[in-house]
């Protein structure tokens, strides 16, 4: 049996996307392409400086990009690393889906 495929960063994105608020702006930033945190603050029940916080968790974990733009600081998904955790959980789905498969065919055995 092959050692599985450890990504790195596992741990730190999924403790990123553990918290509602940080999925939402995940998913707002998604469908938006970039904004300030004031802006994603607006429509949301939290501060300003907590929705920085949050962002500042996402950029942390490689999720989220900012950049400086006069005194504003925009915020986008970084979609490269987006695809490379979605790709590592591809590859451990599969390898899931193969040791199942494997389990049922033994379990159906006579």
């Amino acid at each position: 049996m092959s050692a599985p495929v450890v990504d790195a960063r596992a741990a730190e994105v999924f403790a990123a996307l553990g918290d509602a608020t940080r999925l939402t702006l995940l998913a707002t930033l998604g469908t938006t392409g970039a904004a300030t945190a004031t802006r994603l603050a607006e429509p949301l029940p939290v501060t300003r400086q907590a929705v920085a916080r949050h962002l500042r968790v996402l950029e942390d974990a490689g999720l989220v990009r900012s950049t400086k733009h006069g005194r504003d600081v925009l915020f986008r998904v970084d979609a490269d690393a987006l695809r490379e955790r979605a790709e590592w959980l591809v590859a451990v789905s599969s390898a899931w889906d193969r040791r199942l498969a494997d389990l049922r065919t033994r379990a159906e055995r006579p």
